[in-house]
């Protein structure tokens, strides 16, 4: 009987993923909300899916900055791969937009001190229509690893709802078996969501680095917001499933492209970075203003979001119409990312203590305005002081105990 469990055991041990990546939220660019399926590259060469579009973004990525901060993902989503398998069965890249093929294409960004992500899609198709891994999940591994990719994000279109807790975990023995490390992006947990099948959270981290579980995003606040509430609401669940290694993804940030403020800017950087979230850019880093490039440049609250605890934060605190307060556990003794969350279209005044949030330190704290880059001094755990968040924006603070 032993003999039987540690057999037992050690199947399912060789289905968990075993790459040692992800101890952090993964950092990165992600050509999708910003370009989605464009692929007439005749009418349109600069802004199509296309080598010359990701190429142009690795650029700017080492050039302008980004990579010195932690961003290093360079990642297609749909729409990249020719319309029919090769002779083989193997997936290949659109030869017009791609001429140079996929693994020249991860050669350049991996010449630029990046890695490379790309998109598959568990059922017969992808989203757009084009070849799914259904049946070809092996094989798929396979060419990925072959091509030198670091990232896969398998989407799940087309597909039977009620076999991805079989099937992702069969893709995630098969990326074990290439001996490659590829970061391993699932989309399971948002369609069984969807289908209203129980997610098994324990399951899926053990088997994704990181995963989708609400709606896609769009570049508006109203999409922001109601992916916030949705983490607000199923706080008790998503909570406890992030740690190193395996985080929720509430989708990409879309600061710099044209749908929000700087406000909400910065309310998207400081929430993603309390969810323990990854941080995708999906815009266009080539003209990009340059306030946005700093608040996705911002080393402080990029700290906060790579904490090596990987803890995620929760909301702590409801104030009148539109004012949530969030806190989120750091590495070190008794010290914390703070966010005053404002989604109403009006400034809000918030008085509250410390205390109240759960801070318990008898000396107090000090408190850091890391948007502004002020330092705010010394608060006490019993007084109630009042905090003016902007509209549709935050203020965010890292806390720690005073001496």
């Amino acid at each position: 009987m032993l003999a039987i469990t540690l057999l037992v055991l050690c199947a399912v041990g060789t289905q968990a993923l075993d790459n040692g990546l992800a101890r952090t939220p993964p950092m990165g660019w992600l050509i999708w909300e910003r370009f989605r399926c464009n692929t007439n590259c005749k009418l349109d060469p600069n802004n199509c899916v296309s080598e010359k579009l990701v190429k142009e973004m690795a650029d700017r990525m080492v050039e302008d900055g980004y990579k010195d901060v932690g961003y290093e993902y360079v990642n297609l989503d749909d729409c990249w791969s020719d319309k029919e398998r090769d002779a083989q069965g193997r997936l290949q890249a659109d030869p017009d937009r791609f001429p140079s093929g996929i693994k020249s294409l991860a050669d350049y960004i991996h010449s630029r001190g990046l890695k490379m992500g790309i998109y598959g899609d568990y059922g017969t198709k992808t989203c757009a229509g084009y070849p799914g891994s259904l049946g070809h999940l092996q094989t798929d591994a396979q060419t990925f690893a072959d091509w030198g990719i670091d990232m896969l994000k398998l989407d799940g279109c087309n597909s039977n709802v009620t076999t991805m807790k079989k099937g992702y975990p069969e893709m995630t023995k098969y990326l074990n078996a290439t001996g490659r490390p590829i970061l391993f992006s699932c989309s399971w947990p948002d369609y069984e969501r969807a289908a209203k099948i129980p997610i098994n959270y324990t399951l899926v981290a053990d088997n994704c680095n990181i995963w989708r579980n609400y709606d896609d995003i769009n570049d508006s606040w109203g999409s922001i917001t109601g992916i916030i509430d949705y983490y607000d609401k199923t706080q008790d669940t998503l909570v406890p499933a992030a740690g190193p290694g395996h985080f929720n993804d509430p989708d990409m940030i879309v600061v710099g492209d044209q749908g929000i403020n700087v406000n909400q800017a910065n309310a998207q950087m400081a929430m993603w970075s309390i969810f323990a979230a990854p941080l995708l850019m999906s815009n266009d880093l080539r003209n990009i203003q340059p306030v946005y490039r700093d608040i996705l440049q911002n080393k402080e609250v990029i700290r906060i979001n790579q904490d090596p605890a990987g803890k995620m934060g929760k909301r702590v605190l409801t104030r009148g119409p539109g004012i949530e307060v969030w806190l989120r556990p750091l590495n070190l003794w008794d010290e914390w990312g703070l966010v005053l969350y404002n989604s109403a279209a009006k400034p809000g005044t918030i008085s509250m203590s410390l205390k109240e949030i759960g801070f318990t330190y008898g000396l107090g704290y000090e408190l850091r305005d890391i948007l502004s880059h002020v330092e705010i001094g010394h608060r006490e755990i019993y007084p109630v002081y009042n905090y003016t968040v902007p509209a549709t924006g935050v203020l965010m603070y890292y806390a720690y105990p005073s001496e």
